[in-house]
């Protein structure tokens, strides 16, 4: 028996519509890339000129499924192509600029791009591999004609993107979809074991996750909120906040190229934003300016952050500095990202310290309806949620990948996927992550997670990095190397170090070494790039 319901597919083009409908005045912030000011546009001034975008893509040709790429900031002019392309039914392939220029040939290639919308400061980033671009079409600036830069020599057009939208009807006919499980857009993974792969959303899986990651038990974010989204647009969908914002008619807040400390403080403050989103990097240049410059964070209320682990000292600073709540989420690329938040359960116990609440916080949290997780000894049996026991950690859910672009065998392994993460669940179901699979260090047949010695050795006032790598060991199979890199000026105590270490790391963990560098090279998405690092290791420990 089927239920007697309307069957109405739906499109991420309804987000926007229903933004421009029913919060039409909200606005959409954003920090222009040509001067760096800072220009404000409403919803319902977003959707027409979104339908004008339209209008110009269709006179290209494109097809229901064709790919068109994006390398650009956080924009109000990104936000249009996203929503353009998902009501002319193309699909939205997010570049991220940071990547390997292979890579990024790769990528482009491997994809079929037609079209490439891209932001003036990141030509540069381009040029040299048009020639090998082979589905290559046109290059659309997105600027205005005075700020149009001089085209390179080649065969790809070359258009201005205001240009475009001129003269363009600010009404469209949006496709309508026959099956909501169209591919709506695809981003790869940043490619830390090979080449990048591809991860195909469609428009029901990402308008599942929007729905779920607005709740109070996730991003918890409504009609009142102000939304600094720094977390960029070609990073695993800024986390999906360009549809779930709009969604619930929150003011979303867009920096653009410029993510230093002075210029998100001035953002943070002018637009009162309550709610903000990054990785720990970005978090870390803006402690540092607050540090720097005496000043406070007036409006804001929470902190997201995701990507790689949080460290303590970061969670403590907001707290007792700014009275500022950081909440913990932990995803991948394949789970659009969202897979578990950092709230709190009524049924646990109250936290009876500050510090208490600090261990609490450090943890990556609980998956939100949609998501299901669990973890798995080497031979796939399920392990217990007891906090200590280390596994696998699967994921499953209908926002989850089954395959990657271009891959037609699944990488599900009994219905789930490996993230290749390494966690521990406790009682409550609140996850933690101890390591990727390939970083864990395994000492003597015991565990020793490099995440939390890196987190320990950050909370040292004169460390800005660290990382934490196993090195063979004859007798132990591998001990743990810490590499720090330090704070500018600072002067390093080993001594004093290894004492803050030993506060919470048992003595056969303790890094054998303790080795400064002057640079920790970081991945396209902003974490330590451990592979880097491990071809570096001769030099490092003078072998």
């Amino acid at each position: 028996m089927i239920g007697l319901m309307q069957d109405q597919p739906i499109s991420l083009i309804d987000i926007l519509k229903h933004a421009a409908r029913w919060h039409g005045s909200q606005k959409i912030v954003s920090r222009r890339i040509e001067d760096g000011r800072i220009t404000s546009q409403t919803y319902r001034r977003t959707l027409k000129r979104t339908a004008q975008l339209a209008n110009a893509l269709s006179k290209f040709g494109i097809t229901i499924g064709d790919r068109i790429a994006t390398m650009a900031w956080n924009t109000h002019r990104h936000v249009e192509v996203w929503y353009a392309t998902a009501g002319t039914g193309t699909v939205c392939h997010t570049i991220n600029p940071r990547l390997f220029p292979t890579q990024i040939e790769f990528i482009v290639n491997h994809a079929e791009d037609r079209i490439l919308f891209i932001d003036a400061d990141l030509i540069g980033v381009l040029t040299p591999l048009l020639p090998n671009l082979k589905s290559l079409e046109a290059v659309i600036i997105m600027t205005d004609s005075s700020h149009m830069p001089n085209a390179p020599s080649t065969e790809v057009k070359w258009l201005c993107y205001e240009d475009l939208l001129a003269g363009q009807a600010e009404d469209f006919d949006w496709k309508s979809l026959s099956n909501d499980s169209a591919a709506s857009s695809l981003c790869y993974t940043s490619g830390t074991t090979g080449n990048p792969k591809g991860v195909l959303y469609s428009h029901r899986s990402t308008l599942w996750h929007a729905l779920a990651s607005v709740q109070k038990d996730a991003m918890n974010v409504g009609s009142e909120d102000s939304v600094l989204v720094v977390v960029p647009m070609f990073h695993a969908s800024s986390w999906g906040l360009a549809f779930s914002l709009p969604m619930v008619g929150a003011k979303m807040i867009l920096p653009g190229a410029k993510m230093e400390g002075a210029s998100l403080h001035e953002l943070l403050e002018t637009e009162r934003a309550t709610v903000s989103a990054a990785v720990p990097t970005i978090w870390n240049m803006l402690l540092s300016y607050l540090s720097d410059s005496g000043s406070n964070l007036t409006f804001l209320k929470e902190v997201v952050i995701g990507g790689s682990a949080v460290p303590r000292s970061m969670i403590k600073a907001f707290k007792q500095q700014f009275g500022v709540h950081v909440v913990q989420a932990w995803g991948v690329t394949e789970t659009s990202p969202m897979g578990t938040m950092n709230r709190p359960l009524s049924l646990r116990p109250a936290a009876e310290t500050l510090e208490e609440e600090f261990d609490r916080d450090v943890a990556q949290g609980r998956p939100p309806f949609g998501v299901d997780i669990k973890i798995v000894d080497d031979e796939g049996a399920a392990l217990r949620w007891d906090g200590d026991s280390i596994g696998k950690l699967m994921v499953r859910g209908p926002w989850t990948a089954r395959a990657y672009f271009g891959g037609a065998q699944s990488v599900l392994i009994d219905g789930w996927f490996d993230t290749g993460d390494v966690a521990t669940i406790d009682e409550y179901g609140f996850m933690t992550i101890t390591d990727r699979s390939k970083d864990i260090i395994k000492s003597g047949g015991e565990w020793i997670s490099s995440v939390a010695i890196e987190n320990l050795a950050v909370s040292d006032p004169s460390v800005e990095l660290a990382a934490c790598l196993g090195i063979e060991d004859a007798k132990w199979g591998e001990r743990p190397l810490l590499l720090v890199k330090l704070v500018k000026n600072a002067k390093f105590n080993e001594s004093a170090l290894r004492r803050r270490l030993s506060k919470d790391v048992a003595d056969w963990q303790l890094p054998d070494k303790i080795a400064i560098v002057d640079e920790i090279p970081l991945t396209a998405t902003g974490k330590i790039d451990k592979r880097a690092l491990r071809s570096q290791l001769d030099d490092i420990r003078g072998d």
